[in-house]
């Protein structure tokens, strides 16, 4: 396995060096931040009505998407929005944007989109 040559860390006037775009002390702190501007579950609506709503679609919707698509049977028990709403309420409400995934996929899948894990 060949290891990635080390580079600066990206924060501004930061010497150390790293294998990752931040170096450990400045990659949780860029990572607080994140979550600070980000809101909670509930300010991004994740509320009691999209609890309401993922119950039903789940019913409606049993199987994982991409697990069907690999010929494999598995519980669907997250609605991932196929492209990310980024805070539009129509984006985040619109039924065709939804589809069941098992917490697996949706890993996989949110790991691809955001970067990695931990990103």
């Amino acid at each position: 396995m060949t290891l990635r040559p080390l580079k600066p860390c990206s924060r501004a006037g930061c010497p150390e060096l790293t294998r990752e775009r931040y170096c450990t002390k400045h990659k949780q702190e860029v990572g607080q931040q994140y979550e600070r501007r980000r809101g909670s579950a509930h300010a991004r609506g994740y509320d009691n009505r999209w609890r309401k709503y993922r119950l039903q679609y789940l019913a409606e919707h049993p199987l994982c998407v991409e697990c069907k698509k690999q010929n494999r049977l598995t519980a669907a028990n997250v609605v991932d929005h196929i492209e990310p709403h980024k805070g539009d309420y129509f984006l985040f409400w619109n039924p065709k944007n939804h589809q069941g995934l098992c917490d697996s996929c949706h890993s996989t899948k949110t790991a691809r989109e955001d970067g990695g894990f931990g990103n």
